[in-house]
């Protein structure tokens, strides 16, 4: 029996010497369908519905709203305390690892002792 390694399931695929088709002359279709990787949906999808309702509520309205406010605080600071201290540790490495680079090639232009 000749197996195959399937990149989409992650399983090995089983097929016989005689059913042998290379992979560049027909489409490979996994006999089962896959399971849904990124979300949790409620309802399986062998169910007859074209929306799946998931568990978590959409927030893209409420964080739009929260974004496009014009209050004159930029964009990467408009989430609250976690992105001013993300911007804030940020630009302090920046500040620091420039100052360090700028540190060591002064004592890397020095002359040597001999």
């Amino acid at each position: 029996m000749y197996y195959k390694f399937n990149a989409v399931t992650q399983r090995l695929t089983g097929a016989t010497a005689n059913a042998y088709t290379p992979q560049g002359l027909c489409p490979a279709v996994p006999p089962v369908s896959s399971p849904m990787i990124f979300a949790s949906p409620i309802k399986l999808e062998s169910e007859t519905e074209s929306q799946v309702k998931y568990l978590r509520a959409n927030k893209v309205p409420d964080l739009q709203r929260l974004f496009q406010r014009s209050n004159g605080v930029p964009v990467y600071l408009k989430g609250g305390l976690i992105d001013k201290l993300l911007y804030r540790t940020t630009m302090g490495f920046t500040i620091g690892g420039a100052l360090y680079c700028l540190l060591t090639l002064y004592f890397v232009a020095q002359p040597g002792n001999k």
